[in-house]
């Protein structure tokens, strides 16, 4: 199945009324206007739908290819495609007027870039890439650097990469061997960097490497890494294109998923040396690549979504395409399609209702991001910032393990046909295992709330969420239709609250504190994954509820209504469960003897 619709009703759901287009209130934005932003969507999703779209299960079939010089060539259709985007303006959309782009708030890049992914994960991760090397460059770049390189990347004429990985170091970056030897004005860069997401392509007239490399004489560890930008084009001073640099594609990985996307080996310096220039201060390359990795995990956890969309259709289209058996005697036992059985509907239900709450979680973080960068008040700019560093590992790890998931249980709803090729429901499970692995594995993300988050502040921005997750409920107890759902959602409230408390409690023990946040990390992001996407749902109900006794006979209001119940008293329960996992405590773990 190649058809995908991008979900606008649902997005302009999200932005309109549960966001009230707060967004659009702030300073910089006074141009964009709802009327705009519908427009955006709609254009946004024939690009998807229409182009983009089609082209997913040729990416999955082909893949890209390498050819003896060490380029590459992407999918038939990929690279016009891409230059469809670009002519359209999309790859700027969430950029500053001052850079040359659309300067519309990130929550609309962010709903834009939901429906590219939902259509063509693949294709969709060149420009978020390129998202990201926009931000780094904004933030730390030089302004010979900025204006060589960034209206380019801006436009999308060039695209950006990340270049962290090398075989020896994953993770742990501090083992990163690059070299980066000063030569005049730049530094000939020399090493081997893996993994690195369309590193070589077709598709734009040159890329941008932004690469983490030691100088000679730098110390070992993080603090002697810095950060060089390496075109694969150098660039002329009258911002023309001169000669090949000393960068080339040794290797496509052969991967589980994402075919189209080119997964490259990069060899830098194998003839003299990439030419590369420093991008910000020696030794902080990797706090200056943290400006992107943040970029891009709250747009990988949007990947996730966009997936979990895909496959909803996919599994819905099929449900109710596909014959078998009878309905039960009360419901005229007649010969049904399996959408009829209650456990295809449990099914279904489930997938939707948790990618629209993860839809809508996803979104309220965007607009934090939003209020991080544009209030006028530095309380609120702060205040919204600590928000917004709460939830992106939240957003990136419970998005992505949410997604695989759903992928997962649309290959069961389809049944046999779902473990074969042909309907695709199998590729949306390979392209979304990806998700959970890069930009920081959902393990270092839930590391990173539990130990950094939770501890530099005493759960003070967490706490804060949970309060207005308590609003929520209170409300919701207030409308007797919602009453027994806003329980369920205070209860789920006072176990994150008790789980955050015994983490901050045994993280911060000096002998024990290391151990305990390992332990309990991924415990506990998963709690508040459940409880945070809840609490969105029960705001949805609430809004559900008010159109509803107003008058409105819209079925997507009474869809939303059924969604929100699923997720608060169904789906919440198993994330409740938690709490006991974490006061169970790690004893077991340290027993565990790892035996051959």
């Amino acid at each position: 199945m190649n058809y995908y619709a991008a979900p606008v009703r649902d997005l302009r759901f999200v932005l309109e009324e549960l966001l009230a287009h707060r967004s659009l209130a702030l300073p910089g934005f006074e141009e964009a206007t709802p009327d705009l932003v519908e427009a955006v969507l709609e254009e946004a999703a024939k690009l998807a739908g229409d182009v983009w779209g089609p082209l997913n299960s040729v990416g999955d079939r082909q893949g890209a290819k390498r050819h003896t010089d060490g380029s590459v060539t992407t999918s038939e259709g990929f690279a016009a495609a891409y230059q469809a985007y670009v002519e359209g303006g999309w790859n700027g959309i969430g950029v500053s007027e001052a850079l040359g782009g659309q300067n519309l708030p990130e929550v609309v890049a962010s709903a834009v870039q939901e429906m590219l992914h939902g259509a063509n994960m693949a294709l969709g991760l060149c420009p978020m890439l390129t998202a990201g090397a926009i931000e780094a460059l904004a933030h730390h770049g030089s302004e010979a650097l900025k204006t060589t390189y960034l209206p380019k990347l801006v436009e999308g004429t060039w695209t950006g990469t990340m270049n962290l990985t090398e075989p020896q170091a994953g993770s742990d970056l501090s083992k990163v061997r690059t070299k980066a030897v000063p030569e005049g004005d730049y530094y000939r860069i020399s090493g081997q960097k893996i993994y690195i997401t369309w590193g070589e392509h077709d598709a734009a007239e040159n890329i941008i490497h932004l690469v983490l490399a030691r100088k000679p004489d730098a110390p070992e560890g993080n603090k002697g890494i810095s950060l060089f930008l390496v075109p694969k084009f150098l660039v002329n001073a009258d911002g023309s294109l001169g000669e090949r640099n000393d960068v080339t594609c040794a290797s496509i990985e052969h991967k589980l998923g994402i075919h189209g996307s080119p997964t490259c080996t990069l060899s830098f310096g194998e003839n003299g040396g990439a030419i590369g220039y420093l991008v910000g201060e020696e030794g902080r390359g990797l706090n200056h690549m943290f400006t992107m990795m943040n970029e891009a995990r709250h747009k990988v956890g949007i990947q996730g979504i966009g997936v979990a969309e895909r496959a909803c259709q996919h599994a819905f289209a099929y449900a109710l395409d596909r014959t078998q058996g009878r309905s039960p005697k009360s419901r005229g036992g007649n010969e049904c399609t399996i959408s009829d059985h209650l456990d295809v509907r449990r099914m279904l239900l489930s997938m939707r209702a948790r990618t629209d709450a993860l839809r809508a979680l996803a979104l309220y973080c965007a607009g934090q991001l939003d209020l991080a960068r544009h209030s006028e008040s530095d309380t609120e700019r702060q205040t919204a910032q600590a928000c917004a560093d709460v939830l992106i590992p939240i957003v990136k790890s419970f998005s992505t393990d949410q997604a695989v998931d759903i992928a997962s249980m649309g290959i069961q709803v389809h049944g046999g046909m779902g473990y074969v090729e042909e309907t695709g429901a199998a590729q949306l499970l390979r392209d979304a295992r990806i998700a959970p692995i890069y930009e920081g594995t959902n393990g270092i993300q839930a590391l990173d709330l539990a130990g950094r988050k939770l501890q530099r502040d005493g759960g003070a921005a967490l706490s804060a969420l949970i309060d207005e997750v308590q609003k929520t409920a209170e409300t919701m107890r207030s409308e007797p239709s919602l009453a027994g759902m806003g329980s369920a959602l205070a209860v789920g409230a006072d176990d994150l609250r008790a789980a955050m408390q015994l983490v901050l409690e045994q993280g911060s023990d000096p002998e024990t504190g290391p151990d305990a946040v390992q332990a309990y990390a991924t415990p506990l992001l998963s709690l508040a994954g459940h409880v945070l996407c809840a609490w969105q749902m029960g705001n949805a109900a609430l809004h559900a509820t008010s159109a509803l006794q107003k008058g409105s006979d819209e079925p997507f209001y009474r869809a939303k209504l059924c969604s929100a119940n699923f997720v608060i008293t169904q789906w919440l329960p198993a994330g409740r469960a938690q709490r006991a996992v974490i006061e169970a405590g790690m004893q077991c773990l340290n027993d565990f003897e790892l035996t051959p």
